[in-house]
């Protein structure tokens, strides 16, 4: 990151009816850093499944829990972090989809990693003693 960074920060309380939210913070933020439209919906995306995932299987809809988000950008790229207190996600036991079978069942559910992975260009998750991160990244 160069010294130009912005950064912004957010806490919501981990329930859906905030999703809405998140998602106008991110994409305001987004444009101002001067992505695409169709960057932003991708970034929009990707947040929204992360804060869906903490919100499900993080604080296991404990709407008495928060969610801080932590977005920066400069010139090259605008990294976003969702922190939570809840329980960790380990990415080795993750176990990559099988897409094609989850549209042939008409199976909901179980892809939002895998989308994250995709849409965003990196992807880090970090456990330390109480706070969990998921840190994406997106290049311009």
């Amino acid at each position: 990151m160069s010294e130009s960074t912005t950064t912004y920060n957010i806490s919501v309380p981990a329930s859906t009816e905030y999703l809405s939210k998140v998602r106008n913070f991110v994409a305001n933020h987004a444009s101002e850093c001067g992505f695409t439209e169709q960057e932003i919906a991708d970034i929009r995306l990707a947040v929204d499944e992360a804060y869906t995932n903490i919100i499900k299987h993080a604080y296991k809809n404990d709407r008495q829990k928060a969610v801080d988000i932590e977005l920066g950008c400069d010139q090259s790229e605008l990294w976003i972090a969702l922190l939570d207190t809840g329980n960790a996600f380990d990415p080795n036991n993750y176990k990559k989809p099988d897409i094609r079978e989850k549209i042939k069942r008409k199976k909901r559910g179980g892809v939002g990693v895998y989308l994250i992975r995709e849409l965003m260009d990196e992807v880090e998750y970090q456990t330390d003693e109480s706070t969990n991160t998921i840190r994406m990244t997106k290049r311009k």
